[in-house]
């Protein structure tokens, strides 16, 4: 690794359209550590709804783009174990189904160069304390991906426990997933509300003023039921919480 790397953030497009504070955070926080961060604007959709849903053909091009598109760059780091996944596990997989052994072998390339947030800063960088102040009652949720397709295990706690004022505390069944699933919220919807009123009261439970997790859409899920049920609890993603300082709070 250079002595300043250089990072493409990669925003995704669900965070990109609705909680650009997440990838905002995140350029904060990795030009606080060192780090030159560029934003490639040729960038879209890494395709997974697309793959998820049956469309191949959609998703190989959306792969197509992405290969092209952050290729140049030393790392590729998001704020999202979602997206990421679907970068290390699907893009290949796609290039190899439609017969393209070029882009199969850029598509692993740069895949390989792809990080989620916590795994980038633990792994790569190899900080976990990074400057963060954050003074409230904080539980974590370890979304699906992030957990079981990335295996970031307790990169993101090891972030958490050493930021300065913060009283974190564990949240029960957190391996138990939120229900969201992309479509499986659309197309199982009383399922993926009863999976999510169940982490909502876990969440309660902890007695946590911020609920925090790697994914936006996860928290979206399990934060619009908290919401309704008018807990008090407000949702973050771990960039911001990472992000935020003394001088400068979220």
């Amino acid at each position: 690794m250079s002595d300043t790397p250089t990072v493409a953030l990669f925003a995704t497009c669900f965070n990109d359209t609705m909680w650009p504070d997440a990838p905002r955070a995140t350029v904060t926080l990795l030009e606080r550590l060192g780090c030159r961060v560029v934003f490639p604007r040729e960038q879209t959709c890494c395709g997974q709804m697309f793959t998820n849903t049956g469309y191949a053909d959609e998703g190989t091009a959306l792969v197509r783009r992405f290969a092209q598109v952050f290729d140049p760059f030393e790392y590729v780091v998001a704020p999202s174990g979602s997206c990421v996944g679907s970068v290390r596990e699907q893009h290949a997989a796609l290039a190899r189904r439609a017969g393209d052994a070029g882009l199969e072998r850029a598509a692993e390339d740069v895949a390989g160069r792809t990080y989620e947030l916590s795994e980038f800063l633990v792994d790569v960088l190899g900080v976990t304390d990074v400057g963060a102040h954050f003074p409230h009652r904080v539980t974590y949720h370890p979304t699906c991906h992030s957990l079981r397709m990335l295996h970031v295990a307790d990169k993101p706690l090891q972030l958490l426990r050493a930021v300065r004022g913060i009283d974190l505390v564990e949240l029960p069944a957190a391996e138990e997933c939120c229900g969201f699933g992309g479509t499986f919220a659309m197309k199982n919807a009383d399922v993926s509300i009863a999976m999510g009123s169940d982490k909502a009261r876990h969440v309660r439970e902890t007695g946590a003023e911020v609920l925090v997790a790697g994914d936006r859409s996860c928290l979206a899920h399990i934060g619009g039921i908290l919401g309704r049920q008018r807990a008090g609890v407000r949702t973050m993603h771990l960039a911001e919480v990472l992000a935020s300082t003394e001088e400068d709070p979220a």
